[in-house]
């Protein structure tokens, strides 16, 4: 018997496939009619099928549901929304438009697509994304499963999907570079260098579209399909091709022991200001989805990018929990980024809450627990909370763990003892909740900024190639070019920067706390000096492979750096304690150049961190350098042990830094550290 059109139900949202059809359900409160739209090709400007909404027989409370007989995964469709168009309260219909489902699954993207030609009055359906019927059930994992790594075992790699195979030198075939299977082929890499955790820039559907001057978005801070794989990520064509192949990634990345955090943007979406087009939430129904000012005319613009989205409305919490869940039970992703979290804080009327509803949501959520979750403690309207952020399961980038580490490496005054903090888990910040050290999130570079090796080359920003007259980009850097502004032939400002490089990096392995870094970072990666490069799809930003082979030594320095860094914590094991292990547990006692006389004056630009291990026969001792000049520091004495060198960042590769078994004895009772240098010693009694 044939299957037949019947009027639905209202849950759950989204499109639902099932054997006989698929069911479809919207919510819009104020929406007077809606249609449900059919297409056979991305590209069609006519729907195949029209499928309209009877308000009294498919309404359900301000659900518009509807059964639609022989419907198979793979069906484009989209939505016809009308109502009233009245700006100034808040409502923007318009029944031209075809309107991404906020719940679909996949999306395809017309060649044609042009977000201008859509901001148009008129009917542009052969320009407009388009949703996707899927049958999340339909996959094979193969008994993969969430790795869950501890936090003080796992180790933070930001990268871009794009970004780290497009580049013509990646060795991965022309059909597969920039894309989620083009990363599976450079897994062996992210192996070798030791990482346990990709964060990936924005794979939500964006609107790459979305930037000024014509340029391409290419962080991909620009959403407009939460529940949606990226589709030009991807290396097939098929109009399921995204789904499947994200999660081919993440199988893979699971099977060599690798977790997937992904960036995710529900601070706003690619449908900006009053001015920008209709995609999807703003006509289905835009005072729901956004903080609406002035009796609705306006868009409050906590996120610099337009609108933001009203994240504390009931509807809009719920997508985004349901997004969150999708990701996690259906992507089988390890956790999240939170791109401006502190806007989740704010409510209906852009004020901070003392509980946000949208947070605690997460925070509860049986299906998320146990997920990483990120906070960037912070929004672009001044709203700053590291240190304060809400619960207890968040985790939070440091921003003055990086800007610390940043002056003090540049040998600026009154920062010893800001380092100092950050070096023992940021006590100062953190010390007031009763938190594992891994709350904080060390990093000295991110994708927003200056890559490390541009931070030790350029004093300036050189955003020249964003067309913004370098107004863009931000000015606090707090950058030092060694001696150059940029390459230079000079060996000596060369060796300094590399020096600098490995002293970074060395701080933010050590710290206490969950490090991360950025990709490229480990072989020096440069923009050139652009601390913005959002809009620079191009060699500019891509991973520059030749450069593996060209700072093989700083590559070698941070695999080593790692694979200390991610030893199981069981200290009955000889030889297996982990970095973070040695420096929570160890008894700490700070010294200067001379013993237990540390100087914490506003001009001092060294100390001495010694740990030792109760009951383990394990010590270290940690020399930082910022000084112009080198100096000696003197070294305690021990008893049936000698002081072995692991780590000494001015001297050459391979003696910058030892395998832990080879290090080298130090028979001395002081150690020669160099200028801008860092030194960790340790001794092991244990039989």
């Amino acid at each position: 018997m044939k299957a037949v059109d019947h009027p639905g139900k209202s849950y759950p949202l989204g499109a639902t496939p099932c054997a006989a059809g698929a069911n479809f359900s919207l919510y819009s409160r104020h929406a007077t009619s809606v249609e449900l739209v059919f297409f056979n090709h991305a590209e069609d400007v006519i729907p195949s099928r029209v499928v309209p909404l009877d308000p009294l027989i498919n309404r359900t409370y301000h659900y518009w549901h509807v059964f639609v007989a022989d419907v198979l995964p793979g069906q484009i469709y989209g939505f016809r929304v009308d109502g009233p168009d009245l700006p100034a309260r808040g409502l923007r219909f318009d029944s031209s438009k075809i309107l991404l489902d906020p719940y679909g699954r996949a999306v395809v993207v017309p060649q044609g697509y042009n977000r201008e030609v859509i901001r148009q009055a008129g009917d542009h359906g052969g320009n407009a994304m388009k949703s996707v019927v899927v049958d999340p059930h339909t996959y094979d994992w193969e008994g993969d499963a969430c790795l869950r790594l501890p936090a003080s075992r796992s180790i933070i790699y930001e990268m871009h999907v794009r970004g780290f195979t497009q580049h013509p030198n990646s060795g991965v075939k022309e059909s597969q570079r920039g894309t989620y299977a083009g990363l599976i082929e450079k897994i062996p890499y992210l192996q070798q260098l030791g990482i346990t955790t990709v964060e990936l820039l924005p794979v939500q559907q964006f609107d790459a579209q979305d930037c000024p001057r014509g340029r391409s978005n290419y962080w991909g801070y620009s959403p407009i399909s939460f529940f949606a794989p990226h589709q030009a990520y991807s290396s097939c064509q098929d109009p399921l091709g995204p789904v499947d192949e994200f999660r081919d990634m993440v199988k893979a990345l699971h099977r060599a022991g690798i977790e997937v955090v992904l960036d995710v943007v529900f601070n706003h979406t690619a449908e900006g200001g009053a001015d920008g087009p209709l995609l999807g939430f703003r006509g289905i129904d835009n005072p729901t989805y956004y903080i609406l000012e002035e009796g609705g005319e306006r868009y409050a613009n906590y996120s610099g990018c337009g609108n933001t989205l009203n994240s504390n409305h009931p509807i809009v919490r719920r997508m985004i929990v349901d997004c969150l869940r999708y990701w996690v039970e259906v992507m089988h992703v390890d956790g999240f980024r939170f791109d401006l979290a502190s806007i989740l804080s704010r409510d209906q009327s852009g004020h901070p809450l003392p509980n946000p509803p949208v947070l605690w949501d997460i925070e509860t959520d049986p299906t998320l627990s146990g997920t990483k979750l990120f906070a960037e403690a912070w929004d672009a309207a001044g709203l700053y909370q590291v240190g304060q952020f809400v619960g207890d399961a968040w985790r939070e980038w440091n921003g003055r763990f990086r800007d610390d580490v940043r002056d003090f490496l540049r040998g600026e005054r009154g920062t010893l003892g800001r380092v100092a903090d950050r070096l023992v888990g940021s006590p100062e910040i953190y010390g007031h909740k009763a938190r594992e050290a891994e709350q904080s999130v060390n990093f000295v570079t991110c994708h927003d900024g200056f890559t490390l090796n541009d931070q030790v080359s350029y004093n300036q920003k050189h955003n020249e190639a964003n067309g913004e007259d370098n107004r863009d980009g931000a000015n606090d850097n707090r950058s030092w070019n060694c001696g150059a502004e940029g390459p230079t032939p000079d060996a000596a400002i060369e060796a300094l920067r590399n020096r600098q490089v490995k002293n970074h990096l060395t701080l933010t392995m050590l710290a206490l706390g969950m490090p991360m870094i950025l990709m490229g970072d480990e072989v020096r990666r440069t923009q050139g000096g652009n601390n913005n490069a959002y809009c620079q799809d191009n060699e500019l930003s891509w991973f520059d492979w030749s450069l593996v082979n060209q700072h093989a030594d700083v590559l070698r320095f941070v695999s080593l750096l790692c694979a200390r860094r991610r030893l199981r914590d069981v200290t009955h094991e000889q030889q297996r304690v982990s970095i973070n292990t040695m420096l929570l547990e160890a008894t700490k006692t700070w010294h200067g150049v001379r013993l237990n006389e540390p100087d914490w004056s506003e001009t001092s630009h060294t100390v001495a961190l010694c740990g030792e291990l109760q009951g383990e026969g394990l010590r270290f001792h940690l020399m930082l350098n910022a000084y112009s000049e080198a100096l000696d520091f003197e070294l305690p004495e021990l008893e049936g042990a000698r002081w072995r060198c692991w780590i000494d960042t001015a001297l050459k590769s391979p003696h910058d830094i030892m395998p832990w078994e080879q290090a080298s004895d130090i028979a001395k009772t002081s150690y020669h550290v160099s200028d801008h240098s860092v030194v960790m010693l340790f001794a092991d009694a244990r039989k």
